[in-house]
């Protein structure tokens, strides 16, 4: 039986997709629940699996196309056999007869069938491409390359001169050069396109501020330092720093409520909970995953949370809702080596809190110069509805909150 591949339903946010990988070709075998085909939203990688075994019969749409909500993809027979056909016997007859070898011919699934349309329509035999895509398949762009450079001319080897000539034009040597610096021009992906769009829509839509403090981290690491092993044998986690700031930052919000709070038209929303996004990087980009109701939930729960999101998000797991809504984010540009930023707000949040490496750096505490482990932190706020008052104030309370960390175990 014809089983229909279909798009799931997208959100009402979510227009359309874009098919971006075929993990299966039309006569693979699959497995029930196996994932068969990415599809790139604009906010994350939605997989499609396959509803029962059998093998795919057929791809209706290639990798690049756009499809949208309930469209078929392909089709899958449930019927048909795992494994490929035992080979016939060989007659002595057909074992003395010289064998004739057939014309060379690509296997089906070694390109989709945009891919194979195009060679098709342009005689180009699939032999003489290097396929760059997974596994060497060649794909679309691979074909349009072959098919440019057949358009302009012979490419030429290294230090290798070929001519070509111009419509109405005199003959042109061209002199491909040893250690010529190459190019190579990318498409965005869904989820870059969508990125750029949202930080231009912040920079256009808000008018940004931001203030910066030092924090003075010497007791959280010296209690990262003295629980380390307990908290993690406990709660299964490794204890970070990003629950400290997050738990600061949600009592900080509370005290703050502007902070929190997002503009809609002439109306500012205030917000009665705290529902904090951690910044994760990821290979196609950054994401923002929620932590729902930070302010409730214990460190342990955090670092779980937080943990559980960055690997959704390295193995592109993670789901629309787990990025929708928000009230306020948090990033970590110290990761990668960052002493000092200006992040640039979520919208339609109104503020994002940027933290930095930690480097010892010389303070003077009680009148003597001192090596203290240091950060600096920024906060990018939407000067509309948020003063400087606010923002320094609110800076103030994460700071004072993670130099003495029992403020927040007695909810001071």
């Amino acid at each position: 039986m014809s089983i229909e591949i279909k798009v799931p339903v997208l959100p009402e946010s979510v227009s359309d997709a874009t098919v971006a990988t075929w993990h299966k070709q039309p006569g693979e075998f699959v497995q029930r629940d196996e994932n068969l085909v990415d599809l790139e939203t604009d906010k994350v990688v939605l997989e499609v699996p396959a509803p029962a075994d059998g093998v795919l019969a057929s791809q209706a749409f290639a990798e690049g196309d756009v499809v949208t909500s309930g469209q078929v993809l392909g089709i899958l027979d449930d019927q048909a056999q795992a494994s490929a056909p035992e080979p016939a016997q060989e007659t002595a007859a057909e074992t003395d007869a010289p064998a004739t070898a057939p014309a060379e011919q690509a296997p089906v699934g070694d390109y989709s069938p945009a891919v194979r349309k195009l060679l098709e329509e342009n005689d180009i035999d699939p032999a003489t491409i290097q396929g760059t895509g997974r596994g060497g398949r060649i794909i679309k762009e691979d074909v349009l390359n072959a098919i440019k450079e057949r358009e302009t001319g012979t490419t030429a080897q290294p230090g290798q001169a070929t001519t070509s000539t111009p419509a109405g034009g005199m003959p042109v040597e061209t002199v491909a050069i040893t250690g010529a610096r190459p190019e190579d021009r990318v498409p965005m992906t869904r989820l870059r396109k969508r990125i750029a769009e949202r930080l231009q829509e912040s920079q256009s839509n808000t008018v940004m501020l931001t203030s910066f403090n030092e924090v003075d981290l010497s007791t959280v690491i010296a209690i990262r330092k003295q629980y380390r092993e307990a908290f993690e044998k406990k709660h299964g986690v490794k204890l970070g720093f990003m629950s400290f700031f997050v738990k600061a930052a949600a009592e900080a919000l509370r005290k703050h409520p502007i902070i929190n709070a997002s503009v809609d038209g002439d109306d500012i929303i205030y917000h009665g909970y705290q529902d904090i996004g951690i910044a994760v990087a990821t290979d196609k980009g950054l994401v923002v995953p929620i932590l729902r109701n930070a302010g409730e939930m214990t460190l342990a729960d955090i670092e779980g949370q937080i943990a559980s999101y960055a690997k959704q998000a390295r193995e592109g797991g993670l789901k629309l809702e787990d990025l929708q809504g928000g009230t306020f984010t948090i990033t970590n540009g110290g990761v990668f080596g960052s002493l000092f930023s200006t992040p640039i707000i979520n919208p339609p949040q109104s503020a994002i809190l940027g933290m930095h490496a930690i480097k010892e750096r010389a303070m003077v505490v009680d009148g003597e110069v001192v090596a203290r482990p240091m950060m600096y932190i920024a906060l990018t706020y939407d000067h509309r509805i948020i003063d400087g008052k606010d923002a320094v104030l609110f800076l103030v309370e994460i700071k004072n909150a993670l130099e003495d960390p029992h403020r927040l175990l007695l909810n001071l």
